[in-house]
């Protein structure tokens, strides 16, 4: 129980740095994305540079919505109090994911690194609301357990930019590799943590039983 209490602290503590980090230099300090895209080169699309700000705009606003709802479904006490709360806000969750993977979409094939990146973003795009649907089909067959154990992997994708930029920035600045090489490592970098870092937190906080709920 109280290895689950620090847990969730730190998750809490790195979600909201990162959604308010998110937010500031997206939309205060660089809304023209202009850092970001002076590191974009040899695209081989035209960018239309006004659609794609406010795609990006749309899609930083519903990854910061799905990491603060999907923040708050972890909570126990919110479980225990609320389950409308937690239903609700589950499908708010589900919402966004797929606005999110809809808005990357449509950048991915913009993404730096070329057509390599690409391709790690439309996987990504496959990975991720697949694992969120399967998590809402365990909690409609009242599989608890199974539902909180495939919400943790489907959360885990919300860090994808995160992870991304942490690779990216050690290949590039640690290692001396070229920005779009070391962005392209970081894709495939973080789509292989992503999967494996879930599977561990599970197997250190996971519950043997399953449980199941009530018909109400």
């Amino acid at each position: 129980m109280k290895k689950g209490k620090t847990l969730y602290g730190l998750l809490a503590c790195v979600t909201i740095l990162f959604i308010l980090s998110a937010l500031v230099d997206n939309y205060i300090i660089d809304p023209g994305a202009e850092g970001f895209l002076s590191e974009k080169t040899g695209l081989k699309r035209e960018l239309n540079l006004p659609v794609w700000l406010n795609v990006m705009y749309v899609h930083v606003a519903f990854a910061c919505i799905a990491m603060a709802s999907g923040l708050l479904n972890f909570y126990n006490r919110i479980f225990e109090k609320s389950r409308k709360f937690h239903r609700i806000n589950g499908y708010v969750y589900l919402v966004s994911v797929l606005l999110v993977v809809l808005t990357s979409g449509y950048m991915a094939p913009y993404a730096t690194g070329g057509e390599i990146s690409s391709m790690g973003f439309n996987a990504l795009n496959i990975i991720w609301p697949v694992i969120t649907i399967v998590a809402f089909v365990q909690i409609k067959k009242k599989r608890i357990i199974r539902h909180r154990n495939w919400m943790i992997r489907s959360y885990a994708f919300c860090f994808t930019n995160m992870l991304i930029h942490l690779i990216t920035s050690l290949f590039h600045q640690g290692f001396g590799l070229v920005y779009a090489t070391s962005y392209t490592i970081g894709v495939y970098g973080s789509i292989v943590l992503l999967l494996v870092i879930p599977e561990v937190i599970i197997r250190t906080t996971g519950q043997s039983r399953e449980v199941v709920v009530p018909h109400k």
